[in-house]
């Protein structure tokens, strides 16, 4: 028998071996975008926006208060900062009798306008609604059976209104809800419906938000079944169902206690 043939073989590298750390490598890469995409998606959003500030309100600072002139670098922010103050001066000339006589003569000048006047009132308006203290906002998530019957669709209930407001039956109890495009929240249709039709389920409108935005991937943490609160209620009746604590499950000992009780 030849030597060579007594010689142990060479074993034959494994493709397991070379696919298993291809799999480690793709694991590990999509999971350190997963971690670094938002961080850098939100320095790139906070440092275009703080720049962007910066470009338009800049020139308008007076020298002896912008920093950089007394720096040898260049301050960010600064046209943010100035944004801020004059904005939150606005707001407190506008609650005194000054500056609410001003804004009303700016006010009234504004409606008389053509053509400025409708963009004014309706920007105002939404303004108003959006950062209104009183709560003027959406309040409660329901479920319509939207494009057709038998598939749903989420929805913001907007307010409870009479059918009489948009030219229906006088008395006809209605909800004016909105229904949002995915993953762009801010375009979306408002439908007027019947309160018969509309589901108010217990979500909070931050978690359906949520749901929206990331077109059904990111469901409220926790929400294992998500209750039907009822389908036939009034607006305040259903706020005040939302609001109601939820109930805590027993601690650890007071379930030990419990169950020793029954032992004996």
């Amino acid at each position: 028998m030849p030597p060579s043939q007594n010689l142990p073989e060479k074993p034959a590298r494994s493709p397991v071996t070379s696919t298993s750390f291809a799999g480690r490598f793709r694991t590990y890469f999509l999971a350190g975008i997963v971690v670094t995409a938002p961080i850098a998606i939100t320095l790139w959003a906070s440092y275009w926006f703080v720049t962007l500030f910066d470009a338009w309100l800049r020139p308008l600072i007076p020298a002896f208060l912008d920093p950089g002139n007394y720096l040898p670098f260049r301050v960010p922010g600064i046209g943010l900062i100035f944004a801020l103050l004059g904005i939150t001066l606005i707001g407190a000339l506008a609650a005194n009798l000054v500056g609410r006589t001003i804004l009303t003569f700016w006010d009234r000048m504004l409606d008389r306008t053509p053509v400025v006047r409708s963009v004014y009132k309706g920007t105002k308006q939404i303004f108003e609604t959006l950062f209104s203290q009183s709560g003027a906002s959406f309040r409660n998530v329901g479920l319509i059976e939207w494009p057709r019957k038998g598939i749903y669709s989420l929805v913001f209930v907007s307010r409870e209104v009479d059918g009489g407001q948009i030219g229906l039956e006088p008395g006809r109890r209605m909800y004016a809800v909105y229904i949002s495009t995915t993953p762009n929240p801010t375009s979306g249709y408002v439908y007027f419906v019947d309160v018969d039709d509309v589901r108010i389920i217990d979500m909070p409108v931050e978690d359906a938000a949520k749901l929206v935005i990331s077109m059904g991937l990111v469901f409220p943490e926790g929400a294992e079944q998500v209750k039907v609160i009822a389908a036939n209620i009034d607006q305040n009746t259903a706020q005040k169902l939302l609001e109601k604590p939820a109930k805590k499950p027993p601690s650890r000992k007071a379930r030990t206690a419990k169950a020793e009780t029954a032992a004996k």
